[in-house]
């Protein structure tokens, strides 16, 4: 069924071209950060087959909004006409974009292999991670929904696990095809992108803070040096009065 955009996902339905691919691709990013999320409880004390369906729910999700950000960011780049300023942001967004499903693709091999050694229908012993709490939420949040049901008895086969993993495969291939076909039909290459936008500025602030900290360490350098002076000093003023000292009672004493 067609789902609604409330949370995270924004198909695109400004009038500009630019900030179309913009939410697009923000709209992945944070889809693709909440498999991230869920990835990570796959094998754990968390999880269940709840927590499958919701990693099944969410990659299919992001595949859809990747679907979208390739085939508007591919028009936008071919576009001979399109301006330079434009391209230069245009070009930006396709470097996040194509990172952020290469993110993906790692996720969903891990899951394809974490599932494997961690099976529901076989009852294998998870990893006592300590989280505790569920992930529908972010599920959820990844999906557009204000809520997930939970679905069913929760019970999972193994002929439904092999489907799955069969199913999962499929996709891991599917995104691995489409990470070559973007870089057949575009060429942009990053390392010739350079970073725009106030999301990468201030970098003054930064170097300050790294000023301050290296000037914050000669202080207490010079502090240490000024105490081990004083320290030397009045180590060699005891060894001078303790030598007169000495020397005037040899002389009396004679």
């Amino acid at each position: 069924m067609p789902l609604s955009n409330n949370k995270v996902a924004d198909d695109g339905t400004s009038a500009q071209p630019l900030q179309e691919g913009k939410a697009m691709v923000d709209s992945l990013i944070k889809v693709v950060a909440c498999y991230r999320h869920l990835a990570s409880c796959v094998g754990g004390c968390t999880d269940n087959s709840s927590l499958r369906r919701d990693l099944r729910q969410t990659r299919e999700r992001a595949q859809a909004l990747a679907l979208s950000c390739r085939n508007h960011l591919t028009a936008r780049l071919r576009d001979k006409t399109l301006p330079e300023a434009e391209r230069k942001e245009t070009e930006l967004l396709w470097v996040a974009f194509s990172s952020c499903l290469e993110l993906l693709h790692a996720d969903m091999c891990k899951v394809f292999t974490m599932a494997k050694h961690f099976s529901l229908a076989n009852n294998s012993t998870m990893v006592q991670t300590g989280i505790q709490g569920g992930t529908t939420e972010v599920a959820a949040r990844a999906l557009s929904l204000p809520d997930l049901k939970e679905a069913g008895d929760g019970t999972q086969t193994s002929s439904m696990e092999g489907q799955e993993q069969s199913q999962l495969e499929q996709e891991i291939a599917q995104v691995d095809r489409t990470l070559e076909d973007m870089e057949l039909k575009v060429n942009v290459l990053r390392w010739t992108v350079e970073a725009l936008g106030p999301q990468y500025a201030d970098p003054v602030s930064t170097d300050s803070a790294s000023l301050a900290l290296l000037s914050i360490d000669e202080e207490a350098a010079q502090g240490f040096c000024s105490r081990s002076q004083m320290f030397a000093i009045m180590m060699l003023c005891g060894v001078a009065i303790f030598a007169v000292v000495l020397s005037v009672c040899v002389v009396f004493l004679v």
